[in-house]
């Protein structure tokens, strides 16, 4: 019983070592195969009007990876979170402003470590909260349970249920 509480307590301690070394970056790409929520969606759609992709870093590894979009308003589909961050880019643009839109809409996050899914969104909402234009971190999340249970659990409140998604939102 005593190896086995040693063989424990070295996981546990070799888990969170992992968390403590980990940093937020963002990335210029990345597999979007990957992405178990939307796959779909290619590199240039990620990166594009406003959008940007974050990783969790530790040692030479990306353990998680979220996507968001920049936008002024909350949208309820991929189609009409497109529009919003191309209108948001826009006004940025014709106002020579760096500070694209108000609302951060992550529409997917996934993980390729243990903890790594919990760990993004708390180092992508201290990053966000430290922004000085952006105001509310929301979810585009696909309409299952497990993605309802991942934001509860990690503090979201619900925002809407839609027809093919729902919305949480992480209190800044």
């Amino acid at each position: 019983m005593e190896k086995f509480n040693k063989k424990l307590k070295e996981k546990f301690e070799n888990f969170f070592d992992w968390i403590k070394g980990a940093k937020l970056i963002e990335l210029n790409s990345c597999d979007a195969s990957e992405d178990p929520i939307r796959p779909e969606l290619d590199v240039k759609f990620r990166t594009s009007h406003g959008r940007k992709i974050y990783g969790v870093k530790y040692k030479n590894e990306i353990c998680a990876i979220m996507c968001f979009g920049f936008t002024n308003e909350i949208p309820k589909t991929i189609e009409e979170f497109d529009l919003m961050t191309k209108d948001a880019y826009m006004q940025s643009a014709s106002w020579r402003n760096q500070n694209v839109g108000k609302i951060a809409i992550a529409y997917t996050v996934w993980s390729k470590k243990k903890g790594g899914g919990k760990l993004i969104v708390k180092e992508a909402f201290k990053k966000i909260k430290k922004s000085n234009h952006l105001n509310r971190l929301v979810t585009l999340s696909p309409l299952t349970e497990m993605a309802r249970n991942f934001h509860l659990r990690n503090g979201a409140k619900e925002l809407s249920v839609n027809e093919k998604t729902q919305n949480f939102e992480y209190q800044i």
